[in-house]
């Protein structure tokens, strides 16, 4: 190998950690602005209640700020995608994810359910993402993304929850994602 296709290779493996170091550096500086924003998150407690809806295997995409579908959330481990489980239980909804901390979304925090094209930078078919709009303790709206395995059960989702927490939903006012009214 010459001289000069050696420094090529060195100046473009050099050029390509810094961009990594320049990533991981925004999404220190994104977790850091959105700490405040964010806060704690809901802890899951002993008790869930009676199960509503069993659980669905799946990706959980991610969080993000509502009502932005590409802001998303950095703090902690919540912007992690993992697969996981999702389950609906009478005190809420739970997402077990693989590797990461347990998501509890408590019932009195949901706003809206709803199917989606895409969160969190994902983007798939129509109706390919379940997600659930919650209020954080802080009072910040988030919209929480899942792509289960067997799309078949959106549907129920979606109608136990406007039968359920119609007051809720009502109180979040107009639901916008991907640039178009829900």
């Amino acid at each position: 190998m010459s001289t000069e296709r050696i420094l090529w290779v060195v100046g473009c493996i050099l050029v390509w950690l810094l961009m990594v170091l320049l990533m991981y550096r925004g999404w220190k500086n994104r977790a850091r602005r959105q700490a405040e924003t964010v806060g704690t998150l809901p802890q899951v407690p002993a008790d869930l209640g009676e199960q509503l809806i069993a659980p669905s295997t799946g990706l959980y995409v991610g969080s993000t700020l509502a009502p932005s579908w590409q802001d998303r959330i950095a703090v902690g481990d919540i912007g992690h995608r993992a697969t996981g489980e999702l389950s609906r239980w009478t005190r809420g909804v739970l997402l077990e994810r693989d590797g990461a901390s347990a998501i509890w979304i408590p019932n009195e925090s949901i706003r809206a359910i709803r199917t989606e094209r895409g969160l969190a930078g994902k983007v798939m078919t129509k109706d390919g993402v379940l997600v659930i709009r919650w209020e954080l303790p802080t009072g910040t709206e988030v919209d929480t993304g899942f792509r289960g395995d067997d799309k078949t059960v959106y549907p129920v989702w979606v109608r136990e929850t406007s039968s359920d927490d119609t007051a809720n939903a009502a109180g979040s006012g107009e639901v916008e994602q991907n640039g178009e009214d829900a």
